[in-house]
């Protein structure tokens, strides 16, 4: 923080305003091993109640928290194995409730078709974006990714087969609304989209969801190394609102009409 007054001139309670709630260390803020190897900021813990755009559908959010990278990359591989509709590279990956990125970055280790993040919230996706600047500059992305503002309910889904993906970011009225534009968008397009749903609370909304079927429901489990990393982080909560375990309860759905 010192360095950060000195070299900005703005005076540390400054500073602390323009910070969400759960992005400062008096709120226990604490670095996820991802972004301390990649040099990128993606970790904290922010509740819905704290994430404020002026949107109608802002009290049905759930709360930001990046996603444990070894459980995103299993279930990419889960998902493969229940051989798709066709390759990889024809898929569209898109996060629905992208937060600061980290699932998109993440997504770009894999040879999408290409890759769009969509987050309602404008802090996060200023800071989404210049996680992606830095990721291209790096070399890590093996496919085109942008962020896009805006609220989910409202995405219309490209052309071409679609991957979306849901880290549980929002709650079941909102649930309802994206099932129903995505049933409006792939109608006559049985195969062409596929739901990887982590920590999926609203299960009980998507199993009502005429048109999917589910193909995998099960845990995915954390890296031990993501597991310390998790524990840890949210230890450090001053609240300690939120906990974790070492796996993640996660669903793949496939769209078929």
């Amino acid at each position: 923080m010192n360095d950060v007054v000195q070299k900005t001139g703005k005076q540390p309670a400054q500073r602390a305003r323009r910070l969400l709630p759960g992005l400062a260390i008096k709120d226990g803020y604490t670095k996820h091993p991802f972004d301390l190897e990649h040099e990128v900021r993606t970790s904290g813990l922010i509740a819905g109640r704290d994430l404020k755009s002026g949107n109608r559908n802002d009290r049905h959010n759930t709360a930001y928290y990046g996603v444990a990278p070894s459980v995103f990359h299993a279930t990419i591989v889960r998902w493969r194995r229940t051989r798709p509709l066709a390759p990889i590279d024809e898929f569209t990956f898109i996060d629905l409730g992208a937060g600061m990125g980290r699932a998109v970055m993440l997504a770009a280790e894999h040879p999408f078709r290409a890759i769009i993040g969509v987050e309602l919230n404008p802090t996060l996706l200023r800071m989404a974006r210049k996680n992606l600047t830095r990721w291209r500059a790096a070399g890590k992305a093996l496919a085109p990714m942008h962020m896009l503002g805006g609220d989910v309910v409202e995405f219309k889904f490209p052309s071409g087969p679609c991957v979306a993906f849901l880290f549980n970011p929002f709650g079941a009225p909102v649930m309802r609304s994206v099932l129903a534009r995505m049933a409006k968008d792939f109608a006559g397009r049985p195969g062409q989209l596929d739901i990887l749903y982590i920590n999926n609370e609203q299960e009980r909304v998507l199993e009502q969801q005429r048109g999917f079927t589910r193909i995998f429901l099960g845990e995915v489990r954390r890296s031990r190394a993501d597991a310390i990393a998790d524990h840890r982080i949210l230890a450090n909560q001053t609240d300690g609102e939120y906990a974790s375990s070492n796996a993640e309860d996660c669903s793949i759905y496939r769209w078929i009409g």
